[in-house]
């Protein structure tokens, strides 16, 4: 059963490393791991792409203008592939 983690950032370079760390520290490696950007102007992207050779291809991202969390959450969920949708907030681990 394959799980999809939806994370939506904006602007979580202070937090996010923490955040996909925890989901690659997993045992369960059926995942894809989706992060939603909003366009952030901070360090998030260089950390997006700083860790996701580790992802092995589960990692899936996009940056652009959104209006809002609810709004990234939905396009994580219209992107989503896996059986389990979940939601990994960009500050929790």
């Amino acid at each position: 059963m394959k799980i999809s983690i939806i994370t939506a950032t904006w602007n979580s370079g202070a937090t996010l490393r923490d955040t996909m760390e925890s989901v690659l520290s997993q045992d369960y490696t059926d995942f894809e791991h989706l992060i939603i950007d909003g366009g952030s102007t901070d360090n998030t992207l260089d950390i997006v792409r700083e860790l996701e050779p580790r992802y092995s291809g589960k990692l899936k991202w996009i940056s652009e203008r959104d209006r809002g969390i609810y709004d990234a959450m939905n396009k994580g969920i219209m992107m989503a592939t896996g059986d389990v949708i979940g939601i990994l907030n960009s500050d929790d681990f």
